[in-house]
């Protein structure tokens, strides 16, 4: 029997939470699969049925438009952390993003030069035009009306929630502390961080930083000891064949006999830059810094130590105190001058986008051969290391 207080089914305490949680997931399952592996980045095709089902359920549970959405997201890449990105943390504020993602989304969902630029080849069939972009608000006024009526007052709260849940996780947390706060397995020219190694509540978009180093792939983890759920999701709609995954990030492997630099390392150093970047740090610029820390007095190791980020962190913007700080560290110490330099003309081998495959063939391996040259054994080693660097997935 209906009643205004239990609606058609009463439930006990935990049954609504779990009402809660699932209805939650599938919603977060839809954006990460449908808006952002499917739409933005084309890293996997879906069925149509599948497919539809998705942006249905955004429709009824968000509110939100794929069009909108895609073309948000797709801008952000292009323009991360400047002032035309729409919601970077960097620019505005951590509290802006993480407690106003919701007004920062609808902002730039007003400028057509965005939608027309970034929105392209989004759904624009029938339904599209007459139902899911015309009327956003309708989905969710039926989602409190069938909620209502399946739980009573229990389905107002759980509504309640429900619209909670996406513009605080998506749109507060993975924009907000995803560019602010955690760790990092590449060095982006971005301030992309991975919230959490283990991405269960949000989709596995808390990788985010893997994410921003390859925006095409359908899979966020690349540590083994890492885990995206959506990943698990996309593999069984693979199974069902409901999907077919287009592309994933490449896999690094180190040919030790390989002693010639060829096409297919500068493809693997090129197509893996941000890695190589992560690992020059690792091996060559932490080595040589601590090294020239030990033999510095105390004023030049407080010196070494806030020029550190500088040196070796990618997304890092330097300033006039910021230059001034890392070229008085490298006055301080040959050796750190030198791999900073070697740093920075090994990342025009990708920078330079005007020189051909045979030029890039040529660059890498006259670098090389300097870097051998130079005495410093972490940059003769790394030197050693980019000749046997292939990939297992191309």
């Amino acid at each position: 029997m209906f009643t205004l207080y239990e609606g058609l089914l009463s439930l006990p305490l935990w049954g609504y939470v779990a009402v809660t949680l699932v209805l939650t997931h599938i919603t977060i399952a839809s954006v990460t699969i449908f808006l952002h592996q499917h739409q933005s980045h084309h890293a996997l095709t879906l069925h149509p049925l599948v497919s539809h089902f998705f942006r249905f359920w955004l429709w009824l549970t968000t509110g939100m438009v794929t069009k909108q959405w895609v073309a948000i997201h797709r801008k952000h890449h292009a323009k991360c952390e400047t002032d035309e990105d729409p919601h970077s943390p960097q620019i505005v504020g951590i509290r802006k993003v993480l407690f106003e993602g919701t007004e920062l989304y609808r902002k730039e969902a007003a400028n057509q030069e965005t939608m027309q630029r970034y929105g392209q080849g989004t759904p624009d069939d029938w339904l599209e035009r007459r139902l899911y972009s015309r009327y956003p608000f309708l989905g969710i006024s039926l989602l409190v009306l069938l909620q209502f009526i399946l739980f009573g007052a229990a389905g107002v709260a759980i509504f309640a929630f429900q619209m909670l849940w996406i513009p605080f996780w998506a749109a507060g947390v993975i924009n907000g502390i995803g560019h602010y706060w955690g760790y990092r397995n590449f060095e982006t020219v971005d301030a992309s961080r991975n919230i959490a190694p283990w991405g269960i509540l949000i989709g596995g978009e808390e990788l985010h930083n893997n994410h921003h180093a390859y925006a095409a792939s359908a899979k966020l983890s690349n540590k083994w000891w890492e885990f995206d759920i959506g990943w698990l999701y996309i593999r069984m709609l693979e199974l069902l064949r409901l999907a077919k995954v287009k592309r994933k990030a490449p896999t690094s492997t180190i040919d030790s006999a390989k002693q010639v630099v060829d096409g297919e390392t500068v493809h693997a150093v090129v197509r893996n830059r941000f890695h190589i970047m992560k690992v020059y740090g690792r091996k060559v610029l932490r080595p040589v810094l601590r090294e020239a820390r030990r033999g510095a007095d105390s004023d030049v190791r407080q010196l070494f130590r806030r020029a550190r980020k500088l040196l070796t962190r990618e997304d890092v913007k330097l300033d006039g105190s910021a230059q001034a700080t890392l070229n008085e560290a490298l006055q301080k110490n040959i050796n750190l001058e030198t791999v900073y330099r070697f740093k920075q003309q090994l990342k025009q081998l990708w920078l330079q986008t005007s020189n051909n495959q045979a030029n890039r063939v040529q660059s890498l391996q006259a670098w090389c051969s300097a870097a051998e040259k130079t005495g410093i054994r972490v940059l003769q080693d790394f030197a050693v290391y980019l000749r046997g660097y292939t990939l297992r997935n191309v």
